[in-house]
């Protein structure tokens, strides 16, 4: 464990912006507090903040050493996940409920205008019981939800008989104020038959009858309730997130490798009885040309068969395959006596497992990568590998991204020793050149970037890199010398014969000057994250721009989603907002929509 102050700002540069969990530990590695987020960046942000937090708060910050994270599919998820490891780890600064035996229910009961509510405990009351459910805290999430949905009461019946006029909850419309008279009986006792075939599990049908409603009001002018209803559609699908995490039997590990320039992260997901308990990331040393499946297969006999004892479950499911994993669960069987089977191809609950093991282990090794002490060892080692009298501080590269010419980008990142400048990225939209031609698209932004250094304008850097061979480094180093611009350490970086990573080689100052850094080189490792980050950065700006100009929604521009299947979208989630909530697995059940195109959608709609 690090027993350094804990840097926040280094740490939030990274984080992501997806729902998950996150655990905070303390010097000792002892976990202090679990939490979820719909959005782990900013909730994690939050913490951080100069005021507004309580005297807890506080204390709980100053103890942090640590952040680790698990990215869900959804909020639900994070939920399920949060409730697992605080009842497994009991953490001290999370507020914990007394261990009780018994399950809750969600309790209906059988008044005139019934109440629904929580139920732990003996059955007496007369109504209605549905259950069991895992937690108290998935019981009030649904309740919460429901409630504003379809504003059936949940005061008490003390509170509700002695009323003489609405309370709060009518108010902000959580309630429709049958205390005092104020909705029809018929009308709450529809209400509480949706909320009924909500819990009985009828959802589908649920929302295929509002959305016949909505229609039918939306076709009689009466737009208000086609809002009113539209928005019950919303709330609806999000309480039906599927919740992937709590949906199979049986004890499984998920192992997933995700591999980079500079590194490499293990994400091991532990599942038992069906339940996810937890997750860790390893970060073993490696040379920059190994694949995942190679990591997979080194990593699994050390795990499982090291110093350590570890319980092995019947089923280790990886991400990537080895011509060794055969042999390793020969082994694995043999050591602890009983058959093990390691999958790579999954389906259903499982693929989702592994999907978000793998998600977990990139994001983890995105952010050891931009860890502030890792990047300045890369800095110091490019300036030795470069032979530069002073350290760098200022990298930028440069990337063209098109499609057959149309909608031409060229992307400018800038790196420092503590990361990405994320501020000073720039985007240039290339117009007057020909369709394809890089070269010329290349020169048009080197052009107008340093144009604006020769007028006093932004900031000169220690190198500049340029992604491509000998033809678009001669156009780099012409462009300088036609501004007059020599102080400047120019790279070129070409992928190579075999177009591997690991054995790019590099053009320094001269087309005629190759410099042949080794794979497992640390400089290397810094040239070619800031390459894929241009290359990123240029693609991602071409999508948008190509969008644009194609003037098209965000649905119309994906292949295979036509008018209909718009429609159908759009009616099953109640809106563009609440699909785009959605997961690729509440995605695939719209009536056609295929896994492989609800899977395109999402990464559409989620792209940055």
């Amino acid at each position: 464990m690090n027993h350094s102050v804990f840097d926040p700002q280094a740490f939030l540069s990274t984080a992501s912006s997806k729902p998950g969990v996150y655990r905070m530990l303390d010097e000792q590695g002892e976990l202090l507090y679990v939490g979820k987020a719909r959005n782990l960046k900013k909730r994690l942000a939050s913490y951080f903040r100069k005021t507004g937090l309580s005297p807890k708060t506080e204390a709980l910050v100053a103890r942090i050493r640590a952040i680790d994270t698990t990215i869900t599919a959804n909020e639900t998820e994070a939920l399920l996940l949060e409730q697992s490891l605080i009842k497994a780890s009991r953490p001290p600064y999370n507020i914990l409920l007394r261990d009780d035996k018994s399950y809750p229910y969600v309790f209906l009961s059988q008044d005139d205008f019934p109440r629904l509510g929580l139920h732990r405990g003996t059955k007496r009351a007369k109504g209605r019981y549905f259950g069991p459910y895992p937690s108290a805290g998935a019981i009030r999430e649904s309740l919460n939800l429901l409630q504003k949905a379809f504003k059936v009461r949940q005061c008490e019946d003390s509170y509700y008989r002695n009323r003489t006029r609405p309370c709060l909850q009518y108010q902000i419309k959580r309630c429709k104020g049958p205390c005092v008279g104020l909705v029809d009986p018929q009308e709450y006792a529809e209400d509480v038959r949706h909320s009924v075939m909500f819990l009985e599990g009828r959802s589908n049908a649920l929302a295929s009858e509002l959305t016949r409603t909505m229609e039918s009001a939306a076709e009689n002018l009466d737009f208000e309730r086609a809002a009113e209803v539209r928005d019950q559609i919303g709330i609806l699908r999000r309480v039906q997130d599927q919740q992937s995490m709590d949906t199979e039997q049986g004890n499984v590990d998920i192992v997933a490798a995700a591999v980079s320039p500079g590194g490499a992260c293990v994400h091991v997901v532990m599942v038992r009885q069906g339940r996810v308990l937890g997750s860790k990331n390893h970060f073993p040393r490696i040379g920059i040309e190994h694949t995942p499946g190679e990591v997979v297969a080194a990593f699994l006999p050390q795990y499982y068969l090291g110093g350590a004892e570890r319980e092995l479950p019947g089923e280790i499911i990886v991400n990537a395959v080895h011509e060794d994993l055969e042999v390793i669960a020969e082994a694995l069987a043999v050591a602890r006596g009983f058959g093990v089977t390691i999958s790579h191809r999954v389906r259903g609950t499982r693929s989702r497992w592994q999907q978000l093991a793998v998600t977990n282990a990139e994001a983890a090794l995105s952010g050891m990568l931009a860890n502030r002490q890792n990047m300045q060892t890369r800095f110091d080692m490019l300036q030795e590998a470069l032979g530069l009298d002073e350290m760098p501080t200022r990298l930028e590269c440069f990337d063209i991204s098109h499609s057959s010419g149309e909608a031409t980008v060229a992307s400018c990142v800038v790196f420092g020793p503590e990361g990405p400048l994320k501020s000073d990225y720039r985007r240039y939209n290339i117009e007057g050149v020909t369709a394809g031609d890089d070269y010329a698209a290349m020169r048009q932004a080197l052009s107008r970037r340093f144009n604006k250094v020769k007028e006093g304008e932004g900031k000169l850097p220690d190198i500049l890199l340029i992604d491509g061979g000998k033809g678009q480094m001669g156009m780099a180093l012409e462009v300088l010398g036609e501004l007059m611009i020599h102080d400047l350490t120019v790279v070129g970086v070409a992928k190579g014969i075999t177009r591997k990573p690991g054995l790019e080689t590099l053009y320094l100052n001269e087309t005629n000057n190759e410099l042949v850094l080794p794979g497992h080189s640390p400089a290397l490792h810094l040239i070619q994250q800031i390459r894929d980050e241009a290359h990123r950065f240029a693609i991602t700006g071409h999508r948008q721009r190509r969008g644009k100009t194609r003037n098209t929604s965000t649905l119309e521009g994906i292949e295979g989603v036509g008018p209909k299947r718009r429609r159908e979208l759009l009616k099953h989630f109640g809106g563009l907002q609440e699909l785009c909530r959605a997961s690729a697995v509440e995605i695939a059940k719209v009536p056609g929509i295929s896994k492989k195109l609800a899977e395109q959608i999402y990464a559409v709609l989620h792209s940055d």
